[in-house]
C-alpha cells in the first residue's frame, strides 16, 4: 500500500513539473499560451475514451456559448464553431473506430425507420457532392451534417434507449442558453427594450442574428411549458420551471423575430390537432380546400399583399403585421429575392443542383437588378436561401428536397403513434413537447435555414432522437405487457 501510495505521488510531481516545463517552454521559446490547453484537451480525451455521453452533454452545453472562428481569427480562409464542432468531430473518429472495432451499434436505431429516412437523404448529399459545382464545399457540409447526425442523433438515440435523461439533455442546453439571453436582455435594455433594431445585434457574438435566437427559444418554449405544467414533475421543478418559462417569454417577444412568432402560431395549432385527435382525412380535406382557395384566388391575395405599407418596427404589432408586406419591407424583399434565385438555380440544373453548402457561392449572378434591396449582396454574408427547403431544391435537385420532405415527415408520423402507444403521462408529454418544438422549426424552416450551426442541429436532431428512443421504448414496453397481461 505504502508503495503504491509513493508510486501515485511521484507521477502526480512528474506530471506537474513536466506540464509547468512545457509551459514555461511554450512562453518564452514560443510566445504562447497553448500549452494552457492542454488540460482541457486530456480531460476530452478521458470523457471520450471513459464517459463518451459526458463530452455529448459537455458540447450539448457548449452549443449555445460557442464562437465562431471567424470572429476570433477573421483573417483565416475557414470557419468553425469553437469549442463544439472540434469536439464533434473528434465524437465522429471515435464513434467510427468503436464501431469498426466492435462491430456492432444499436440495431433497432440503426435500423428505425427515421434512421434510414437519414441515410437516404445523406446518401442523395454524398451523391450530388460529387457532381457539385463546388466539390470541397459540398464535401465539407457533407461532413459537417454527418457530425451532427451522429453526436446528437445516433448516439444521443442511445443515450435515451432507456426512456430516461430527457430532461437532462433539455436542460444542459437551457442553462447555458440563460446565459445567453440574459445577456442579451441586459444589452437590450439599454438600447430600450422596445427598440427593435436592437434586437438585431444584442445577441452576438452567441448568435448571428435575432431570426436564429428566435428560432431556439421556439424549439425549447414547449418544453419549457412541459417542465412548469406538467404532472410528472415536483413542484420544486414546476416553480422553477416557471421562472425560467417567465425569461424565455420574455425574450421570444423583445427578439422581434416575426418567423419565429409564426412558428410559434401554427405550433400550437398542431398541438391542439394532435389533443384533439383530429383525424388525417379532415386534415387533408381542410389543406387541399385552403390551396385551392389560395390558388383561385392568388392575384387578389397578392394585391392585398402588395398593399400591405405596414414596415418592421418596434411596435409589436406592426411588427408582426409587416410580415405580409411584400412591397417595401427590406428584409421581406430581400427573402423573396434569395427564394427566386434559388428557385433559377433549381431550374438551371433540376435533378442535381449546384452542389450542398454551395448556394451563398452561386446565387449572385440569379439576382435581377428588379429584385435587389438596399441589404442585397453578392458576397452571400447576409445569409443562405433563407429556406430549409429552396436552398436543398438548389443545392440538391428535387430529390434534395423529397428526401428532406420524407424525413420530417417520417418524424412526425412516428412521435405521434409513439403518444398513442405509450401509457407513460411523462413520456407522452416529452413527445409531444419534441413534436409542438420541432414544428416550430419545421414552418421557421419555410423563412429561414439553420442547420449547418450547432445552435439549431442540437435541438433538431437531439429531438428526433428522443422520438426515435420513446418510440421503440414504448414498443418494448407494449410487448412485454402483451406477453405478460394483469
Amino acid at each position: 500500500m505504502i508503495q503504491n501510495n509513493t508510486i501515485k505521488i511521484a507521477l502526480f510531481y512528474l506530471i506537474s513539473i513536466s506540464f509547468i516545463l512545457l509551459n514555461l517552454w511554450l512562453v518564452i521559446k514560443k510566445d504562447t499560451l497553448a500549452g494552457f490547453a492542454l488540460p482541457f484537451l486530456l480531460g476530452l480525451l478521458l470523457l471520450a475514451v471513459f464517459s463518451f455521453d459526458k463530452l455529448i452533454y459537455l458540447t450539448v452545453f457548449f452549443a449555445p456559448l460557442s464562437q465562431e472562428l471567424s470572429r476570433l481569427m477573421p483573417w483565416l480562409s475557414f470557419n468553425m464553431y469553437l469549442p463544439t464542432e472540434p469536439i464533434l468531430f473528434g465524437i465522429l473518429l471515435l464513434f467510427f473506430i468503436k464501431v469498426l472495432q466492435e462491430r456492432q451499434f444499436n440495431r433497432e436505431i440503426i435500423l428505425h425507420p427515421v434512421s434510414i429516412a437519414i441515410y437516404i437523404n445523406l446518401f442523395w448529399i454524398l451523391v450530388t457532392s460529387f457532381t457539385s459545382s463546388m466539390p470541397v464545399v459540398s464535401f465539407k457540409y457533407l461532413l459537417v451534417r454527418i457530425w451532427f447526425v451522429v453526436a446528437f442523433y445516433l448516439l444521443t438515440a442511445k443515450i435515451f434507449s432507456d426512456g430516461k435523461k430527457q430532461e437532462q439533455y433539455v436542460w444542459l442546453y437551457l442553462s447555458s442558453f440563460l446565459i445567453v439571453i440574459l445577456y442579451a436582455i441586459s444589452r437590450h435594455w439599454g438600447y430600450g427594450l422596445l427598440n427593435k433594431q436592437a434586437a438585431h445585434y444584442v445577441v452576438v457574438p452567441f448568435y448571428n442574428d435575432h431570426t436564429s435566437y428566435g428560432a431556439a427559444l421556439a424549439i425549447y418554449l414547449p418544453f419549457v411549458t412541459l417542465f412548469s405544467f406538467g404532472r410528472a414533475y415536483s413542484k420544486k421543478i414546476r416553480r422553477y420551471s416557471m421562472i425560467v418559462l417567465g425569461i424565455l417569454v420574455t425574450a421570444f417577444i423583445l427578439s422581434y423575430s416575426r418567423a419565429a412568432w409564426v412558428s410559434m402560431i401554427i405550433a400550437i395549432l398542431v398541438w391542439g390537432v394532435i389533443r384533439l385527435r383530429i383525424r388525417f382525412k379532415h386534415i387533408a380535406l381542410v389543406a387541399t380546400a385552403f390551396l385551392f382557395f389560395t390558388y383561385s384566388f392568388q392575384d387578389e391575395i397578392v394585391g392585398y399583399l402588395e398593399r400591405n405599407s405596414d414596415e418592421s418596427s418596434s411596435n409589436l404589432l406592426e411588427h408582426f403585421s409587416s410580415i405580409t408586406n411584400i412591397s417595401s419591407d427590406a428584409s421581406n424583399l430581400e427573402r423573396l429575392n434569395r427564394w427566386n434565385c434559388a428557385t433559377k438555380m433549381f431550374k438551371e440544373r433540376p435533378f442535381w443542383g449546384y452542389g450542398p453548402g454551395t448556394y451563398m457561392f452561386q446565387y449572385a449572378k440569379y439576382q435581377l437588378k428588379k429584385d435587389r434591396t438596399i441589404i442585397s449582396t453578392n458576397a452571400g454574408d447576409g445569409g443562405n436561401a433563407h429556406s430549409e427547403y429552396l436552398g436543398p431544391l438548389a443545392e440538391s435537385g428535387v430529390l434534395g428536397l423529397i428526401t428532406f420532405l420524407i424525413l420530417i415527415v417520417t418524424v412526425i408520423y412516428t412521435g405521434i403513434h409513439a403518444r398513442i402507444r405509450t401509457s407513460d403521462k411523462r413520456l407522452k408529454g416529452i413527445l409531444m413537447a419534441a413534436i409542438v418544438g420541432l414544428i416550430t422549426y419545421y414552418i421557421h424552416g419555410f423563412l429561414n435555414n439553420f442547420l449547418d450551426t450547432d445552435k439549431l442541429s442540437v435541438p433538431f436532431w437531439g429531438f428526433t432522437a428522443m422520438i426515435v428512443a420513446i418510440d421503440l421504448y414504448s414498443r418494448k414496453e407494449k410487448q412485454t405487457a402483451d406477453k405478460n397481461p394483469a
